[in-house]
């Protein structure tokens, strides 16, 4: 599990306008963390610190320590609102996690063996991934930075599904949980697609139809 620790400071002067002159002093962003026993709490964020923590993957599926004006609490990402147009982080929303309780969130599909994959190497197949993130459940404990999934031995016209990936002891696929119905597909290795074949194919009939007509 990856360690990120972040500062922040009570926000008490609430308020649009109180969130854009914060951005426009161009060191905090305004968050809010919530969840548990204590009631919700604006926060600002240090933001040189924050905007080099998000440049990493691994920060939205992990458990972040936020020091609030000197007080620890561990938090994951649950929302970040961004610019329409500009790279700026605009406000950030912050779950409350209980080490006793599991949290649901979304993780990172890693692929790997793609240089060795019989379908691409041997056979000339296209990896097509259906999925990029996987949710999970688990303890903040158990908690991976992503799930890995090794294709050097899936061969051509393979689909891999969510019961064929493994996941570390103490998680679980949160889709799996609904039934065999949801065992989605995650990713395929497929013949590539030859365009305009059937175009050609198409065009050269018609143009001797019209021969015929003639």
């Amino acid at each position: 599990m990856s360690d990120f620790t972040l500062n922040a400071s009570v926000r008490n002067d609430l308020g649009k306008g109180a969130s854009r002159r914060l951005r426009r002093e161009n060191l905090q962003v305004p968050a809010i963390i919530y969840g548990g026993e204590q009631a919700p709490q604006p926060i600002s964020v240090e933001k040189a610190a924050f905007y080099k923590a998000v440049e990493d993957e691994t920060f939205f599926s992990s458990v972040l320590n936020l020091v609030v004006d000197g007080k620890k609490q561990q938090v994951v990402v649950r929302d970040l609102q961004r610019h329409p147009y500009k790279p700026l982080i605009t406000h950030a929303d912050f779950l409350r996690v209980d080490a006793t309780h599991e949290i649901t969130i979304r993780v990172p599909l890693h692929v790997v063996g793609e240089e060795k994959s019989k379908g691409i190497k041997d056979d000339g197949g296209e990896l097509h991934v259906l999925s990029n993130e996987i949710e999970i459940s688990c303890l903040p404990k158990d908690l991976p930075d992503f799930l890995e999934v090794d294709i050097s031995e899936v061969e051509l016209g393979t689909t891999l599904h969510l019961s064929d990936l493994k996941v570390p002891a103490g998680v679980t696929l949160v889709e799996l949980s609904y039934g065999a119905d949801h065992d989605n597909a995650v990713l395929t290795i497929s013949k590539p697609k030859v365009r305009g074949e059937d175009t050609e194919g198409e065009e050269g009939e018609g143009e001797e139809g019209e021969g015929a007509a003639e």
